[in-house]
């Protein structure tokens, strides 16, 4: 037998072993070759985000790819651990380490060539279902199936170099193991490890400390405190499983009253032995988790934008220029010819707005005229005003300020014209865009607004009184193609000129929900990917982990079955068992995404008036459902394992 024969029955010998490390790589491939295939698509620069989405592509692979090193490594040396008993006899036995070094690298290679290979296969026979569902989420007419040579060579070379890496890296860590070492297993670890009251302080400190920073951000405009989130979640996390968790255990232990029970005698000392000899591995599956928590939340926010943007945007096209804009003509003419030529009903509104000073604030305030906004409430068939001279209503800018101003009443004075109003309501609805409104607008009758001749006194404002064009389009979503050469106009011209303003202010709805939806579409499809890998390699961890110590476990419920364990006992010491090792990294990173998803919802409320509340529920509820169900059928493996 040649010693590549060798190598290849051991990997058919150990595939109970490395099976789970075939399935993660031919997963980690198969996902790999399907986005490269998607990358490398001739049709995918069509979509509305053009090239955009072939940057999204690259990044998810660049994710995908450094992610599956750290995944793959990490679950090589779980069961190169698991086999040390092994290497353990065969260097007992006469092996030199560099042939030992030689077996694990072909051994490796094997397994990294089968699932290459099985990977790209099954990749491909999924190609089309993959590229349905891309076509329906870019928006795009077609993306048929093709067959190119660059996605086949560049999963070949990026997994090769990826599995020559893992080879040389879990060889060079073999290698610093000593025989003794290797004969004990994982049972070496238990002699090195040791926890401190002080870290396990700072821990505890330092997981509060980012919920207060979290939750400060949230309700204040102190944004540039989330710099320090990452960093005290990371060491805090760290430390509340390598010292904080072992010392709460190490206390419960000292109450006898509560430790000296039938099962939580067991249980408490087997969790402390595992607490102190997974502290990486609880660590890495509590951040692997939250990072995947998090992606599912982002997609969720951009979700919820996406579905409230018509109630946040109810004008089709907004024009806003300056009294002496020289474009204003011609660009109104133009987007009434556009509407038109594409057969969009529209009801046009124009206001002239007022800039005054109020007594009451000593800020500036802008005035519209009762018949101008009439015009507009009419076309979306609102209740219409009444008012009477010295009488005014605010003109809310979102639904909190329309709670906030239902029943206030401000007696104040346009200074400028000295005309005293009684603002005592605010109008029901939000009739234009928070971006176009200040936060201080009201409406007053024609009657006081002939009155405002005199322009607002503050030198510092560059439109005293400026044209509000008000397009209402019930079908404002087709409206992406128009207007775009004022938007380019406006864009070009003046935004690259930065020392001269734009005389006006455009804006599409139909274009800018295009821009978002197609946004949300790319980050959808990135997400998922990292999402899914991240959420099955978390599970992965612990499975690997499980199989490292799977003989020693047989012998521990081996001796308990002798002592008269039943097998309804052997199923509750399973369960006190599995459980923390399950639930515990997840419910800890399930706390930090709710911390990061505050302090998100507190800005979004401030920023756009969005809530993210009912996305997030449910995106954690699949999460906690999935997590279960990965439970229970891992706890089937692992008693099948046990009672064989």
């Amino acid at each position: 037998m040649t010693f590549r024969q060798f190598a290849y029955r051991n990997v058919v010998r150990n595939s109970r072993i490395y099976g789970a490390f075939f399935m993660a790589s031919f997963f980690s491939v198969a996902v790999f070759f399907i986005y490269s295939m998607l990358m490398f698509h001739p049709d995918i620069e069509r979509g509305i985000l053009g090239e955009v989405s072939l940057i999204g592509m690259v990044g998810a692979e660049i994710v995908l790819v450094l992610f599956t090193l750290f995944f793959l490594y990490y679950s090589m040396s779980a069961f190169l651990e698991a086999r040390s008993h092994e290497f353990a006899i065969l260097l007992h036995l006469g092996m030199e380490k560099r042939q030992m070094n030689k077996l694990v690298f072909l051994e490796t290679m094997i397994i990294g060539a089968g699932s290459i290979i099985v990977g790209i296969v099954f990749g491909f026979s999924f190609s089309k279902f993959f590229f349905m569902i891309v076509r329906e989420i870019l928006h795009l007419d077609e993306l048929p199936l093709y067959v190119s040579w660059q996605p086949f060579l560049l999963t070949i070379g990026v997994f090769t170099s990826a599995f020559v890496v893992i080879s040389f890296i879990s060889v060079y860590f073999t290698r610093e193991r000593k025989l003794r070492d290797l004969i004990k297993g994982s049972d070496y670890l238990n002699s090195l490890t040791t926890y401190s009251k002080i870290r396990a302080i700072y821990g505890i400190t330092l997981i509060l400390g980012t919920y207060i920073l979290a939750f400060v951000v949230g309700h204040t405009s102190l944004i540039g405190l989330t710099l320090l989130i990452p960093f005290s979640a990371t060491f805090g996390t760290y430390y509340f499983f390598s010292d904080s968790v072992p010392c709460l255990l190490d206390l419960a232990r000292g109450k006898r009253k509560f430790h000296w029970q039938r099962y939580r005698l067991l249980s408490l000392a087997e969790q402390t032995h595992i607490m102190m000899d997974n502290v990486k591995m609880f660590f890495v599956v509590t951040m692997v988790s939250t990072l995947a928590f998090l992606s599912v939340g982002v997609l969720a926010t951009m979700s919820s934008y996406t579905t409230q943007y018509d109630r946040l945007n109810p004008l089709g096209l907004v024009y806003k220029g300056d009294i002496d804009n020289p474009y204003e003509r011609e660009h109104i003419n133009s987007l009434r010819l556009q509407l038109e030529e594409k057969g969009l009903s529209y009801q046009l509104s124009r206001f002239v707005v007022v800039k005054q000073t109020s007594s009451f604030t000593q800020n500036e305030v802008e005035v519209f005229r009762e018949s101008d906004m009439n015009v507009l409430l009419s076309s979306y068939s609102y209740p219409l005003l009444n008012l009477g001279s010295g009488e005014a209503v605010f003109i809310p800018y979102s639904e909190d300020s329309l709670k906030k101003l239902k029943n206030r009443v401000v007696h104040t004075v346009l200074e400028e014209n000295s005309i005293p109003i009684t603002i005592d309501s605010v109008y029901p609805k939000i009739v234009f865009p928070g971006s176009i409104v200040s936060v201080n607008s009201i409406v007053i009758s024609d009657e006081d607004f002939a009155k405002l001749i005199h322009p607002i006194s503050e030198k510092n404002i560059i439109q005293p009184s400026y044209h509000l064009f008000t397009f209402v389009i019930p079908q404002w979503m087709e409206t992406k193609e128009v207007g775009k050469d004022i938007d380019y106009l406006e864009s070009n011209l003046y935004f690259l000129k930065k020392d001269k303003f734009s005389p006006f202010y455009f804006e599409n709805a139909g274009l800018n929900y295009s821009y978002i939806l197609a946004t949300y579409s790319l980050f959808t499809l990135v997400g998922v990917l990292v999402a899914t890998v991240f959420l099955l390699a978390a599970g992965s961890f612990i499975y690997f982990k499980l199989h490292t110590s799977l003989e020693r476990e047989k012998r521990k419920f081996d001796v308990l079955k002798r002592m008269g364990l039943t097998e309804i006992e052997l199923k509750k010491l399973v369960n006190r068992h599995l459980f923390p090792q399950f639930f515990l990294p997840w419910g800890v990173a399930m706390m930090h995404s709710a911390f990061a998803f505050l302090m998100v919802q507190g800005i979004l409320k401030d920023i756009a008036n969005i809530s993210i509340v009912k996305e997030v529920f449910f995106a954690f509820g699949f999460f906690v459902l999935i997590q279960v169900v990965y439970f229970y059928l891992i706890r089937w493996r692992y008693i099948s394992h046990i009672r064989s």
